[in-house]
């Protein structure tokens, strides 16, 4: 997760909630009110989003309206933290104004990355077998990729490539649009970017036979059933036992256990990012003095 990205993010958060200008606590609320509050689950996670917190509340303490005001924190699990509902991911005291000001913010952050942390830990335990690697994709929101990435490391799956730049993946979309055939194409990047890992998406068995006449650095069996599966695992490893096995396409928690025993390297599952539910974590004021 980018430090850098992170800081512009909450920035933008509290400019665009206009948190200088919150007019119900500067009804409801006296300059000087202190005030004790508790961040707690109230469902099983793991969590992801200290540095979120500390972010915020940094970039708060730093403002013109909050420079001299008083806050303190106390977190009893970092980020990959598993905690219980009713637990406490951390508590503190300080200015209630400036505490009201990054409520929502911070909540809004960590209902959804911790929301994907857990699914992601859910997709790996249900799995169960740490020889093949639970992936995301670049199915994330515009803006927040680096923090849904991070997300999907704190539930315990891996990275799939960041953006278009970092590597080569042709996809149906590129094959149907061009003139060249797969082997063409995976020869052309191979020679072309040297540097750069090459993928290409089967869906068919014979799409399979044709790229291992290249033999590209990962092959992505897309939306195949298990029949077709094992079939083109078959090819592959008899061809090049090196050649990266990547599965997709509609894998979910109720049917993934059918990917446990195949003999391949990762599963990527848009869903950890782009469908994914918000967890239910509050923010609980516990004491006014």
């Amino acid at each position: 997760m980018s430090q850098q990205n992170l800081k512009k993010l909450i920035a933008f958060a509290l400019t665009e909630d206009r948190v200088f200008n919150d007019k119900t606590s500067d009804l409801c609320l006296t300059k000087n009110l202190q005030t004790s509050f508790a961040i707690n689950t109230r469902e099983p996670i793991v969590f992801c989003g200290k540095k979120i917190i500390l972010e915020v509340f940094e970039q708060l303490k730093k403002s013109k309206k909050f420079k001299n005001s008083s806050l303190k924190i106390e977190f009893f699990g970092d980020d990959c933290t598993a905690f219980k509902a009713g637990e406490t991911i951390a508590q503190g005291q300080g200015c209630a104004k400036l505490i009201f000001a990054g409520e929502r913010i911070i909540l809004n952050f960590i209902q959804h990355l911790s929301a994907i942390s857990t699914i992601t830990n859910q997709f790996v335990r249900k799995l169960n077998n740490s020889r093949i690697a639970i992936l995301d994709t670049r199915k994330t929101l515009p803006a927040f990729r680096s923090l849904q990435k991070y997300a999907v490391i704190c539930g315990g799956g891996k990275n799939h490539r960041f953006d278009l730049s970092s590597q080569i993946l042709i996809k149906d979309n590129h094959l149907a649009s061009s003139k060249k055939n797969i082997a063409s194409l995976l020869d052309i990047s191979k020679k072309k970017y040297k540097n750069l890992q090459t993928e290409i998406e089967c869906d068919e068995y014979w799409q399979v036979l044709e790229a291992l006449e290249v033999q590209p650095d990962i092959i992505m069996l897309d939306n195949m059933n298990i029949q077709n599966l094992k079939k083109s695992i078959s090819a592959i490893r008899k061809k090049n036992s090196k050649i990266i096995i990547e599965v997709s396409g509609g894998i979910n928690l109720e049917n993934i256990s059918n990917y446990c025993e195949l003999d391949i390297d990762c599963i990527s599952i848009g869903s950890l990012t782009h469908s994914v539910k918000a967890v239910d974590i509050g923010l609980d004021i516990e004491m006014n003095y």
